[in-house]
């Protein structure tokens, strides 16, 4: 017996039980490459900016931060742009980016958690409804019915249980790795978030004048432009 034969067999369920399996494997890859997108050195990222930040060219830290799709540039970009304004709308500026950043994170990961409980509970409905059935069979031959016919009717039963829990253990899993994978980045932002406006905040208390220009100077872009690591990792 093949597994379109199997499915067949298992009944109705068996069919949003696939639903939630392809809903998983979605949600699955679609997180994986977001996540994926979102990884960064944040160490290496972050002597950069400090060493373009020296400088005193803000622009050139901006053109640096656009450079690089992550969550931890854009909140360092945000802030930057906020930087004349005071440290409180510079805060502001942070924390606004960073909900953002974590709301993209995990977006649609409730969905496979979702998927990983839908699932087994369809299974075990499915074979509950089964069950029903070959008892009420026992019912009506007054109990006189053959064991064979009744373990088959069994196990067709508790097909759904196998293929629902056979969806909802792998959802479970890989939600729980993209919940640790995105509890990381969290941390990482925290981690930079402070780092970056204890950098500000240094910089005023020494009153070192910060530049901004429209375009960053040709003699300061070999600060970002040619660094090989950037590169590669851009």
């Amino acid at each position: 017996m093949n597994l379109l034969e199997m499915v067949l067999k298992g009944g109705v369920v068996m069919y949003p039980i696939l639903l939630c399996s392809l809903i998983a494997v979605y949600v699955a890859i679609e997180r994986y490459l977001v996540l994926r997108k979102a990884q960064l050195d944040v160490g290496q990222f972050m002597m950069k900016v400090k060493s373009i930040f020296h400088q005193g060219d803000v622009s050139a830290v901006l053109a640096f931060c656009s450079q690089k799709d992550a969550p931890i540039s854009n909140i360092v970009r945000r802030g930057i742009l906020k930087h004349d304004q005071g440290d409180e709308k510079v805060r502001e500026a942070v924390e606004v980016a960073g909900r953002e950043e974590v709301y993209h994170l995990e977006r649609r990961l409730p969905v496979l958690a979702s998927m990983a409980g839908i699932a087994p509970m369809l299974g075990f409905l499915g074979t509950v409804v089964g069950m029903i059935s070959a008892f009420q069979q026992i019912e009506s031959l007054a109990g006189n019915v053959n064991p064979a016919d009744l373990a088959g009717g069994i196990w067709v039963a508790l097909l759904t249980t196998a293929f629902g829990l056979a969806v909802g253990i792998p959802a479970y899993a890989v939600y729980n790795y993209f919940v640790s994978r995105v509890a990381r980045f969290v941390h990482e932002m925290e981690v930079t978030t402070t780092e970056f406006l204890d950098l500000l905040q240094r910089r005023e208390e020494k009153g070192a004048p910060v530049q901004v220009q429209g375009d960053p100077p040709p003699s300061r872009s070999f600060v970002f432009e040619d660094d090989e690591y950037f590169r590669k990792k851009g």
